[in-house]
């Protein structure tokens, strides 16, 4: 699968390591992309011409793929809204579908500690209805501190009557390891709403919606993740736990070269194998820190036990493809310098993570398809060096 990205067999001298950030596109992107732009480019629902009947096909097109790609077992009573991503599209269920929603004295539950983009929309959503003179109680999903999965022993605290809606993240872009959502929906029943980041999920996972799997009622997640282009991006709404999710205001264009691009990134998904790519990503990390665990120069975060490759770790315990670590003397910024002058392009900041200061920075190896054990083994060579 390496050889079906143009960018890495092009550049055999690095390894790209940022995966979480965004993710390089196969080769079968780039030419959807191609063959739409020089044959029949238009703007979407605005016209009767063929190229513009075209492009609004292929977008329609879209909107059934994702569902189709959720699992989505009821796609006749749900919804897809293209975004520029996840923040854009969190944010548009906090604004537009949150605020109506909620009353005075109302609760909701969202967290803390992951990306910013999953807590600053439901605090602007607390302000808007504070200018309006009801008062929303905005209570912090509990973490632990060392995994950072979340504390389903604690969420008895926070979830009571008032409890409206509840915001979590499927994977978490720091610690790498599935929020098991599956424990909020048995916390809070069966009424309440549930909105998921699955930005670092979606095309690095498996995520369904369907009976055996998240019993969830928003997926928002970015396109350029999932090997589509910077820019795309979508919200499904099951639509049943309240109203129907509607975007708010006049939408203009839509990003219709993204949205091709997205439609053939799952594509492409499908044909790879979602289970498959995770297999490899979850057996490249674990091939990392079953190495690294060992180096006392290093901090690795997330949950001890899910650094080995032991068959008797709980599958919810296990870490997906991302490892963050600190080492004890180098700071993480110059960490992230000296990798790269190895050929090895890592993250090295505080992450967006919420509540996290400048000095707060760790190393953040996240890995795709397109990664190699030999990939692995170099970087892994050049940390023991440094030890």
């Amino acid at each position: 699968m390496r050889e079906q990205f143009p960018i890495v067999t092009a550049h055999p001298d690095v390894s790209y390591l940022d995966s979480a950030a965004t993710s390089q596109k196969p080769r079968a992107v780039l030419d959807a992309v191609h063959t739409y732009l020089t044959t029949v480019n238009a703007n979407a629902g605005r016209g009767t011409y063929p190229w513009a009947n075209r492009t609004t096909e292929l977008v329609e097109r879209t909107r059934a793929r994702v569902k189709e790609f959720l699992g989505d077992p009821a796609p006749d009573g749900s919804s897809v809204h293209f975004t520029s991503g996840t923040s854009e599209g969190l944010r548009a269920v906090a604004r537009d579908w949150l605020v109506p929603l909620l009353e005075d004295g109302d609760e909701i539950v969202v967290p803390f500690a992951d990306h910013r983009a999953n807590l600053e929309p439901w605090l602007e959503a607390e302000r808007l209805l504070a200018e309006r003179g009801v008062r929303v109680r905005v209570r912090a999903l509990p973490c632990q501190d060392v995994s950072g999965d979340y504390d389903h022993r604690a969420f008895a605290e926070v979830i009571g009557p008032r409890t409206r809606f509840v915001a979590a993240t499927h994977v978490h872009h720091v610690y790498g390891g599935d929020m098991n959502v599956h424990r909020i929906r048995a916390a809070v029943g069966p009424h309440v709403p549930i909105c998921l980041d699955a930005a670092q999920s979606i095309g690095h996972s498996p995520v369904r919606v369907g009976p055996d799997g998240l019993d969830v009622d928003f997926v928002v997640f970015s396109g350029h993740k999932a090997m589509a282009l910077p820019g795309s991006g979508a919200v499904w709404a099951r639509d049943v736990r309240g109203p129907a999710f509607r975007p708010g205001g006049w939408q203009g264009t839509p990003n219709t070269v993204g949205i091709v691009s997205l439609l053939a990134a799952l594509d492409w998904l499908d044909e790879a194998g979602v289970e498959r790519i995770e297999r490899w990503t979850a057996a490249l990390a674990t091939r990392l820190t079953d190495r690294l665990r060992h180096l006392d120069a290093y901090d690795i975060l997330g949950c001890p036990t899910s650094l080995a490759a032991d068959a008797s770790v709980p599958p919810a315990q296990r870490r997906l493809g991302i490892v963050s670590f600190r080492h004890r003397d180098i700071p993480s910024d110059d960490l992230g310098f000296i990798l790269y002058s190895h050929g090895f392009m890592v993250r090295a900041d505080s992450l967006c993570q919420a509540g996290a200061k400048e000095s707060d920075g760790v190393v953040r190896v996240s890995l795709h398809v397109y990664n190699t054990e030999e990939e692995v083994d170099r970087l892994l060579t050049v940390l023991v060096s440094l030890a």
